[in-house]
């Protein structure tokens, strides 16, 4: 296995300065958002989302941001899934999103609840049909004997849906994570990176500088 120890690499010299942030971390988020575009960043819309169960038991897996609102983050997903069963549980999660390209990072933590089903459907109507009958076929974090159920599945849902609008399941669609703390993280040398911390007070946020 490769020494993990000497695996290393120094930042660039990009900064980020309180001066150069905005009052609202949303907006602030859309302009680094913008700027991974720019730079062709992999996926920059993937974003790590964790949960915890009732008891406290964390998870993460990967998800793709779908839409920015003044309030919050979109994404979607199977209602009936592990991710979304936590949720029901306690709806306080967490995003991360890394954009090596940029050598950045946005740490969220906020509570996540279902959008209305009229946003879910007008998202829903968006997709490729391929992707619209994955969202039935799929029992999304459900135990299946193998490879070929799941495509038993997508053929027979293609066979229904035959000359018929692919409408939305009721088990899918969306969250908002409202969020209550944003960092941002420019990478820099010497492990001296650039932390600027957001959180909000009484509706309002405050901004702090953090150490690395």
């Amino acid at each position: 296995m490769t020494d993990l120890f000497n695996i290393r690499r120094d930042f660039s010299l990009k900064t980020l300065d309180e001066s150069e942030v905005t009052a609202d971390p949303i907006k602030m988020f859309t302009r680094w958002f913008d700027e991974a575009m720019t730079s062709q960043a992999l996926e920059p819309n993937a974003m790590n989302l964790a949960t915890a169960d009732k008891d406290g038991r964390p998870s993460s897996r990967i998800v793709l941001l779908k839409q920015v609102k003044p309030e919050g983050f979109v994404f979607f997903t199977n209602y009936n899934s592990r991710k979304a069963v936590q949720l029901a549980e306690n709806n306080y999660c967490a995003l991360d999103f890394v954009w090596h390209e940029l050598e950045r990072q946005v740490r969220i933590e906020g509570t996540a609840e279902k959008i209305s089903p009229a946003e879910s459907d007008s998202y829903f109507e968006m997709r490729p049909e391929k992707s619209k009958l994955g969202a039935w076929a799929s029992p999304q974090s459900r135990p299946i004997p193998n490879r070929e159920y799941l495509e038993r599945m997508m053929s027979d849902f293609e066979s229904e849906f035959t000359g018929k609008d692919i409408t939305r399941p009721d088990n899918w669609g969306g969250y908002i994570v409202k969020p209550y703390l944003i960092e941002f993280w420019q990478g820099r040398k010497n492990r001296l990176h650039d932390r600027i911390q957001y959180s909000l007070e009484d509706g309002v946020w405050e901004i702090v500088r953090l150490a690395p």
